[in-house]
């Protein structure tokens, strides 16, 4: 378990080691799990990876919403993406959620490179690699914190949960929408240097 580190030394037994204690399927609990496990993000790579133990998604301790992230930053962990669920009663919205391909690519892209958190804004944490209030909050990636080398970088951006690319072009920044226990992730595709 997570508790004698393995994240540290286990590269030369294994290739997958859990960074963190047991998960349960509450929205509190799995973010503390996530943050025991992004202290370790430098160690996951090829051939070695954080696993923040199973999925917890399907089982109904979480809203909808809450699944996406927590699918969402497993994916973005490189952690095995292991079902906790019973599989032969799959609800529409929790396979929707486990067969987007297109956030089961960014777990499973060849560099195997862990995201990380650049910036916390109160409640709100965005993470990189190279996620209630009146109204809906806005989150800002500014292109420094995610390891763009100029301000003056355009990008087209990929919402992943949406399967939709924004029509609009992004120039040192990308500012949206992010309701309170929900996520957005993007794919962002440089335009220009």
């Amino acid at each position: 378990m997570g508790d004698m580190h393995p994240a540290l030394w286990g590269a030369n037994l294994g290739n997958s080691w859990r960074t963190t204690d047991d998960i349960s399927d509450s929205w509190d609990r799995m973010l503390k799990v996530a943050d025991l496990n992004e202290v370790y993000a430098d160690y996951a790579k090829p051939g070695g990876w954080n696993d923040l133990d199973m999925l917890e998604v399907g089982n109904g301790g979480m809203k909808y919403s809450e699944y996406v992230v927590h699918f969402s930053i497993w994916a973005i962990s490189k952690a095995p993406l292991l079902l906790g669920c019973d599989v032969r009663n799959l609800s529409n919205e929790t396979l929707q959620i486990i067969s987007n391909e297109e956030v089961i690519a960014i777990n499973q892209d060849p560099l195997g490179v862990q995201a990380k958190k650049v910036r916390m804004e109160g409640e709100r944490e965005l993470f990189s690699w190279r996620t209630e209030s009146h109204g809906v909050p806005k989150m800002t990636a500014h292109w420094d914190d995610i390891g763009f080398n100029s301000t003056n970088t355009v990008v087209e951006a990929r919402d992943i949960w949406e399967h939709t690319t924004l029509p609009t072009k992004f120039q040192g920044k990308l500012t949206t929408n992010v309701e309170a226990h929900a996520c957005k992730m993007f794919v962002l595709t440089p335009l220009t240097n």
